[in-house]
């Protein structure tokens, strides 16, 4: 083996152990029986569900098409396909038991590594279905689709914990100490780039997903954004100047679902005499005024920035902001460059259980002076989900291209919820604009010429 797959290899161990830990202690070490096998909440789905998926999507990908074994448990990949069985339905599926799902997952995990000791990562593994990206890449190139299957774990253990917080009962998630970080606010309260273009995409990283793909130089006029993510106490004010009751700020469409829904406040908010409460994994709190608002809509968001007299940005002006280098006309990887995130560059990873306040993390600041654009709260834009000119989809057309202009709304950066290894400057995140159980935030925008 070459020095360089070994290296490769040795990271996706890693990094498949992280993950499980992760998954383990949301589910199997954190409730019981009763608790993983229950619904929640009809917007998700129960969490034995979510725990078995992950083990039969590992199954269906790393050992069936990576591997070419024979199927474990060709029975249950119906009950744990997530396109034939709606969340609001799988409480009433036969699913196995947090005791079969734990077996079932360990022996799945035993021979992933077992073929990931095996497999030759620069060898051409035909994609089920024929598929292949733009530029010809098969699924074991640089190991993608171990890179595909660890992400896809990070991403169902985020929506555990939206699980988790939508779950009425006594909270079971242990808070972590707060890390001492360095507290650098930006100097301005807005960031002006300047009209240009820039690289939006990316052609080359292996942990990249189809819909980030392919690069393009796109040219964007000069705008302002906001430094740092929405605060709780900015929110406050629009909430208590009367936003959700003054039908001016919202869209038809987000007007009539606030009416609907008798929404006045973010999710989880609750009025306390002159201040609010928020309700967090079973902790009832007071808001902390600093950090950034979570659990909002697309639809409030959108009406923030209306009231105040701004917009959200698009995901090409929020990508420019994140990574473009106006001083080298460089686009990285992340807002800093491209050393993998730490503590110090982002909140990430579920490290804590929420935002870090406001000019938290200062290593991550972009060089037009943004920050905190990565990790802490996903950041609605005001762009449909759509793929880029020049689109392959790969390796499955379900991972992204089947959402494609049906009315989701695009997220970016992550929150704090979030692991490293799933999510960059280019990772594109989608949801319809009415979510909130989400850890959703924002930041606006304007156009330069309203100065």
């Amino acid at each position: 083996m070459n020095p360089e797959q070994e290296r490769v290899k040795e990271r996706i161990a890693t990094e498949l152990g992280r993950g499980r830990r992760r998954s383990n202690g949301l589910t199997l070490d954190a409730l019981d029986d009763d608790g993983l096998q229950a619904q929640h909440s009809p917007l998700m789905s129960p969490l034995i569900w979510d725990l078995a998926h992950i083990g039969n999507y590992e199954e269906q990908w790393l050992l069936r098409a990576a591997g070419g074994r024979e199927a474990l448990r060709p029975d249950i990949d119906g009950l744990y396909d997530a396109f034939e069985n709606p969340r609001n339905e799988r409480i009433r599926l036969p699913l196995l038991d947090p005791a079969q799902t734990h077996e079932y997952n360990e022996r799945v995990r035993r021979e992933v590594l077992d073929v990931l000791d095996r497999v030759d990562l620069g060898s051409a593994v035909p994609t089920p279905g024929g598929a292949v990206d733009g530029t010809g890449r098969s699924l074991l190139d640089h190991g993608f689709v171990f890179h595909m299957v660890i992400q896809h774990e990070h991403m169902h253990d985020e929506t555990m914990l939206a699980t988790h917080q939508l779950r009425r009962g006594a909270p079971v998630l242990l808070e972590e100490v707060d890390p001492i970080t360095l507290l650098s606010p930006p100097a301005t309260d807005e960031a002006y780039v300047p009209p240009g273009t820039f690289t939006l995409g990316t052609d080359d990283d292996p942990w990249a997903f189809d819909n980030e793909k392919p690069a393009q130089e796109v040219y964007l006029d000069g705008y302002w954004i906001d430094t740092r993510p929405v605060t709780n106490a900015a929110y406050t004010e629009f909430v208590e100047d009367g936003g959700y009751h003054t039908q001016r700020w919202w869209t038809p469409e987000g007007w009539r679902w606030r009416t609907e829904r008798e929404i006045f406040a973010p999710a989880f908010w609750t009025q306390e005499g002159q201040g609010w409460s928020r309700l967090r994994f079973g902790r009832r709190e007071m808001i902390p005024p600093q950090e950034p608002v979570q659990h909002v809509s697309f639809h409030e968001a959108q009406a923030y920035a209306r009231w105040a007299g701004k917009r959200l940005p698009s995901e090409a002006e929020w990508e420019k902001a994140a990574r473009f280098d106006p001083g080298t006309g460089v686009s990285h990887p992340y807002p800093w460059g491209t050393e993998e995130p730490t503590f110090d560059h982002a909140n990430l990873g579920q490290r804590k259980l929420g935002p870090s306040v406001a000019g938290s993390h200062p290593a991550g600041t972009s060089p037009l002076g943004v920050q905190q654009l990565i990790g802490d709260v996903w950041e609605w834009t005001s762009t449909t989900f759509h793929g880029y000119p020049g689109f392959t989809a790969f390796p499955y057309r379900e991972y992204s291209e089947v959402f494609f202009d049906d009315g989701y709304k695009v997220l970016r950066g992550g929150s704090w919820a979030t692991h490293p290894t799933a999510i960059r400057s280019t990772f594109r995140n989608w949801d319809h604009p009415i979510r909130r159980q989400i850890f959703s935030g924002f930041r606006c925008a304007r156009d330069a010429d309203r100065d």
